[in-house]
């Protein structure tokens, strides 16, 4: 986990180092929500600026994609199969790091470009088959973006992301990756599981705003998300 001494704005030497680049033999159970439907080959062919990379994304519980999916009435859910073997896995806990990891795929870090902080971020994973990373979920896109407004410390967020449960996400990151996966099941979303989901994403917003809300109220010590950045170029340079 990074630390940021808040009392001096300066990041202790052994911090930001790349997360950790794991390999295990094993063959998991995964769900991927898709708003059309996956036609032909499964690819890593996301948004440019999805929460971890583009990528083909999966996760852990049936439930997790589905309040995205919602509002499209071609919507499917896929469980999957996926042989984890001989594959590298960049995997990033909750934490500072994680939002860091976040920001810089949400190109919240723009400002930052060609420093050496903003090109060590932009490394993680460079080289890996997939990231597995804990999702950030309806609740948590108010409280991210408060922090990266500067609303919100870094230890505001980290606490926020102690109370939430978040489920994990495994992202796959090359085409060859994607050739492992196997769809197990497909299912169409009637209206009225689309209509349910819907009211479900509107409240988890709502718990997202009133966590957030609560957070700007705490008087909570710790860096900005500025502050962060600042300093993290400040040791960067030191280490050039």
């Amino acid at each position: 986990m990074a630390e940021v001494n808040a009392a001096t704005n300066q990041i202790y030497p052994f911090l930001f180092e790349a997360s950790p680049v794991i390999k295990c033999n094993e063959i998991i159970t995964l769900y991927h929500g898709s708003k059309e439907g996956i036609h032909g080959p499964i690819a890593p062919i996301s948004r440019e600026r999805c929460d971890f990379g583009k990528g083909f994304y999966m996760g852990t519980d049936h439930s997790q994609p589905l309040t995205l999916i919602c509002n499209f009435p071609k919507a499917r859910l896929y469980k999957l199969s996926f042989d984890l073997s001989d594959l590298e896995i960049l995997r990033i806990d909750v934490g500072l790091e994680w939002a860091l990891f976040v920001a810089y795929h949400r190109e919240k870090m723009e400002a930052e470009k060609r420093t050496q902080f903003y090109e060590r971020i932009k490394s993680w994973g460079k080289d890996c088959d997939m990231v597995t990373v804990y999702i950030a979920n309806d609740r948590m896109f108010v409280v991210l973006d408060r922090f990266f407004n500067g609303e919100i410390t870094d230890l505001a967020l980290i606490h926020s992301l102690s109370i939430l449960k978040l489920g994990k996400q495994y992202v796959a990151l090359t085409e060859k990756v994607c050739s492992k996966i196997i769809i197990l099941d497909e299912q169409r979303l009637s209206q009225e599981q689309r209509m349910r989901l819907k009211k479900e994403s509107e409240s988890n917003r709502k718990k997202g705003i009133a966590l957030a809300e609560e957070m700007c109220n705490i008087e909570e010590k710790g860096c900005f998300f500025d502050e962060i950045i600042k300093a993290g170029d400040d040791y960067a340079g030191i280490k050039s």
